[in-house]
């Protein structure tokens, strides 16, 4: 009975890597589709953006420099740097953070590298991300004061500035606003390859309970018989 529970605990865990691992296959060509489709202007009257997540769109308005943020934390290439952030109001009011690239840090923290945006109305091209609401943070959980923020929220960033800002972010492209930043943005990791070594795992503990089995409990009787 122990045997029979523990296959039976065993499948049931593989089935559910085996189902993770078709659902994240799943995501990934949605999302790869949605990345080889033509870029279009952004969209108005969206309420769940999800099915936008790395669609390219395109951009157009003036940068608000006054409100401009550093993510921090941000490595590429084993150096430590920032994703410059930057509110664009749109010709509809309507304001949108863009991640206008990476910027090495300085010598020092104490001196954020200064990335001023262009002036005037600009156009850009970019892809629709959505920054996760579940992160870890130390402090006290206050808006950070100074530019340099550890987490990109824009629910917590209109709630700090007073804008009515979109909750994505359009990680750029093409367009003004990038000298000096690196927009070699990373492809996402959907972690199908560890729900299918997960899955064989389980499959495999399940073999063995019944092959273990097998082995204690039929081997005896099979040499009594053969006696």
């Amino acid at each position: 009975m122990a045997t029979i529970a523990a296959i039976v605990l065993f499948v049931l865990a593989g089935n559910w890597q085996h189902r993770r691992m078709l659902q994240k296959e799943a995501l990934r060509a949605q999302i790869e589709a949605a990345a080889a489709a033509a870029p279009v202007p952004l969209p108005s009257g969206i309420d769940d953006w999800r099915d936008w997540r790395f669609r390219h769109v395109v951009v157009t308005g003036s940068f608000d420099a006054d409100h401009q943020i550093l993510i921090d934390n941000e490595v590429r290439d084993g150096r430590a740097g920032y994703d410059v952030v930057t509110p664009m109001k749109l010709a509809d009011d309507r304001v949108v953070l863009v991640d206008r690239g990476w910027v090495a840090m300085g010598p020092t923290r104490a001196v954020p590298p200064s990335s001023p945006p262009p002036a005037g109305v600009v156009s850009l091209r970019g892809r629709v991300d959505i920054p996760t609401k579940h992160y870890f943070e130390l402090g006290d959980g206050d808006v950070p004061e100074g530019p340099v923020w550890e987490h990109l929220d824009p629910q917590r960033f209109g709630a700090a500035t007073g804008l009515p800002v979109l909750p994505i972010v359009v990680e750029a492209v093409e367009g003004p606003g990038g000298e000096g930043l690196a927009r070699d943005w990373p492809r996402p990791d959907f972690g199908i390859e560890m729900h299918q070594g997960y899955m064989l795992q389980w499959y495999t503990f399940a073999a063995m309970a019944a092959g273990l089995w097998f082995w204690f409990a039929l081997r005896p009787w099979l040499r009594r018989r053969s006696r």
